[in-house]
């Protein structure tokens, strides 16, 4: 799988930002769930092509996958503060069975992973593989030279 670009991954977001709800919580335990229905064919996808390496990644191991189909009841516990799921697949992160971001739609394999992760961030996850975060300010600009 090919990364994409930071500039590409910002552009991405910003532009499917009408379809992800987020609001700001604390990790505690993390759960993708998935709604889905029979004959999806956009389900179908997110299965063949993320579905089986999903379980194996920091992803899945911060955030279990739980499938459940579109129409049936809510786990106990669990609130969507984004209303029931309208189209399949829906991918909702709960933070202790709270709706913590959610993912209307299923937009290919890579624009997922970006996606997934700008929602684990905002549960307060960060992935351990990535890079560590440059902090501070930028170097003051160097002296104009003396003639």
């Amino acid at each position: 799988m090919r990364r994409l670009s930071r500039p590409v991954r910002l552009l991405l977001t910003a532009a499917m930002a009408a379809g992800i709800a987020m609001t700001g919580a604390g990790a505690g335990e993390l759960r993708l769930v998935m709604f889905e229905r029979d004959g999806c064919i956009y389900c179908a996808r997110w299965h063949e092509q993320i579905g089986p390496a999903y379980p194996d990644t920091a992803e899945g191991a911060a955030a279990p996958l739980l499938q459940l189909d579109i129409k049936a009841p809510l786990p106990d516990g669990m609130t969507l503060i984004g209303g029931p799921p309208a189209i399949t697949p829906t991918f909702v992160l709960t933070d202790d069975g709270a709706e913590v971001a959610r993912m209307a739609g299923y937009p290919g394999d890579e624009f997922f992973w970006v996606l997934l992760d700008d929602m684990l961030e905002q549960a307060g996850w960060t992935d351990p593989a990535a890079p560590p975060q440059q902090g501070g300010t930028l170097p003051a600009p160097a002296p104009p030279p003396a003639n």
